[in-house]
């Protein structure tokens, strides 16, 4: 920084052919600008300038100095004017982790208006099961659906998504309808197998007001929910997935929703950021998008 300063005051000394001008237009004492230039004309080895009691004249090597620096300079004070844009014209690469099906469903149209709303800005969404780190992976958000383990990192709520108990009305047909939670284990349950630790996830219900967690033995674990949709189209037995990945189905009529009043408390989701000062205004108008979705579809 101390160097750039020293070829600031240069180039305001060059622009107005006076110490005293080019402190004027720097805002700073004329004898700190000529200290400066002093400086630079020691650190590089060769006089910039002529200087007499009535002008101040570039020297050849000086001159030569001045065409790059002032290049150099202009350059400098674009990229603060693109740092300091306004939140009204956010730019640059939106970089954004999501789950798979949410992503898809959920996060992919928001994205899809944004980027016909602000012509400068980009998107790179990446979709993935898998627990990332915004940090280490070089991410502006992470949507992150359930718990959160993400210490030092700021967390909005966006959403609330409920865990449906479903099955095919084929199913249903063949093997009678599901009464009460007890009747579960005696069902073919479809569980879900967890990306990030292997284990089943248990099933989970309210009953009478308090929670109740069932292991069931299944004969059928996927690691993705919309595979476990497509064997529950298919017959293969009953699952409980996220609202978002049978929603569609239930208001088509090839899923049915099994003891809905039975549902446990719905998972939160959140967008998480490195932090809230200092946010990029493509940042912003991405979170500022997905609490309005959030508040339309409440």
């Amino acid at each position: 920084m101390k160097n750039l300063r020293q070829f600031m005051s240069f180039a305001a000394v060059a622009r107005n052919s006076s110490f005293a001008a080019a402190a004027r237009e720097l805002g700073l004492a004329p004898s700190s600008v000529a200290k400066s230039v002093a400086r630079l004309e020691s650190d590089l080895g060769v006089r910039l300038f002529h200087r007499t009691t009535r002008a101040v004249r570039l020297t050849a090597e000086g001159d030569a100095l001045f065409a790059r620096c002032a290049r150099l300079l202009e350059e400098i004070e674009a990229l603060e004017l693109s740092a300091a844009q306004s939140p009204e014209a956010p730019s640059g690469t939106l970089r954004v982790g999501a789950p798979i099906g949410y992503g898809t469903r959920k996060i992919v149209p928001v994205l899809n208006r944004l980027l016909e709303a602000y012509p400068l800005l980009d998107v790179d969404l990446r979709l993935t099961d898998e627990r990332v780190n915004l940090v280490t992976e070089g991410l502006d958000a992470v949507v992150r659906i359930g718990a959160l383990d993400d210490s030092g990192l700021v967390a909005r709520r966006i959403d609330e998504q409920h865990l449906v108990l479903c099955a095919s009305p084929a199913y249903l047909k063949a093997n009678g309808a599901l009464r009460s939670v007890a009747e579960v284990e005696h069902r073919a349950v479809i569980l879900f197998r967890m990306p990030t630790n292997g284990r089943e996830r248990p099933l989970e219900f309210v009953v009478d007001g308090q929670s109740v967690q069932l292991r069931p033995r299944s004969r059928f674990s996927l690691s993705h929910g919309d595979a476990m949709v497509e064997a529950v189209l298919d017959g293969a037995g009953i699952a409980q997935v996220p609202e978002h990945m049978a929603e569609r189905h239930f208001r088509e009529g090839t899923l049915v929703e099994l003891l809905p009043e039975c549902r446990p408390a719905p998972l939160r989701v959140n967008v998480i950021t490195p932090g809230s000062r200092m946010m990029p205004p493509r940042v912003r108008v991405f979170i500022d998008a997905l609490v309005s979705r959030g508040q339309t579809s409440g």
